[in-house]
């Protein structure tokens, strides 16, 4: 695929940085309407949305440079580029740890305030993922079929070789969460079940999808990946944070 969209001059539109502007857009209209739906201030979204990627890139640059300790060790040059290299799960902790921090600075309601902005984030991981597959990270397997993809002018995936369209599996799999997550939210009476849910549903989705990539210099934790191994501790913290949340008595949502 092309990263490179549009080129004016000097500047250039990357498909990869449009792609997360698209979404980081969708994602703060979706959090300022449904805002409006559960009788929340809608004014504090955009702090959300500032300390919440910065807390984000963070999260992902730290967990990142984690995951390669080793190779830091013999050769730091890594940390002299700081947008070289980001780990997903890195960016939602960190994300989440911000918000966290701003409600209690701002004695805001965490839980309920978590619940409206995860269907966004979820929203925005979808797009994201098309940026992926534009630029050619977080690609594939090898795979022949007539669903596997080729990229020819790719920095990252090899080029010429069929593999399959993981990061177009994963937008549609954010995007489908992301839906399933508003409609579940209209039911909803426990502050923290959208955040336990979202936490379920994207580390399964996220643990599948893995034995189906093909950039494997992200680590490993013995025959698991990184990222896979992680998803199992965030299944388990989505299903004790399910149990917590629904024997514990609170407000109903309004």
């Amino acid at each position: 695929m092309y990263n490179s969209i549009l080129t004016i001059g000097r500047f250039t539109v990357h498909g990869y940085g449009l792609m997360i502007g698209i979404g980081i857009v969708a994602a703060y209209f979706l959090a300022e309407y449904r805002a409006e739906k559960l009788h929340l201030d809608s004014n504090y979204i955009f702090s959300f949305l500032v300390f919440g990627l910065l807390g984000g890139f963070l999260g992902a640059k730290i967990l990142y440079l984690l995951t390669i300790i080793k190779e830091l060790v013999k050769d730091p040059s890594p940390l002299l580029n700081p947008s070289n290299g980001f780990v997903v799960y890195g960016g939602i902790i960190g994300g989440i740890a911000a918000v966290l921090l701003y409600c209690k600075v701002k004695k805001l309601p965490f839980l309920r305030y978590l619940d409206l902005l995860i269907p966004s984030l979820a929203l925005a991981q979808g797009f994201g993922r098309i940026g992926c597959f534009l630029a050619g990270c977080c690609y594939g397997i090898r795979m022949n079929g007539p669903f596997s993809v080729v990229f020819q002018h790719s920095a990252f995936a090899p080029n010429g070789v069929a593999l399959f369209p993981s990061q177009i599996v994963s937008s549609c799999f954010d995007f489908l969460n992301a839906l399933v997550l508003c409609i579940l939210a209209r039911h909803n009476k426990k502050e923290g079940n959208i955040m336990a849910f979202y936490l379920i549903f994207y580390s399964a989705g996220r643990f599948c999808i893995e034995f189906f990539r093909g950039d494997l210099d992200r680590g490993a934790v013995g025959i698991l990946s990184t990222s896979q191994f992680i998803s199992i501790l965030i299944m388990a913290a989505g299903i004790l944070m399910y149990v917590f949340v629904n024997r514990c008595k609170n407000v109903p949502q309004e």
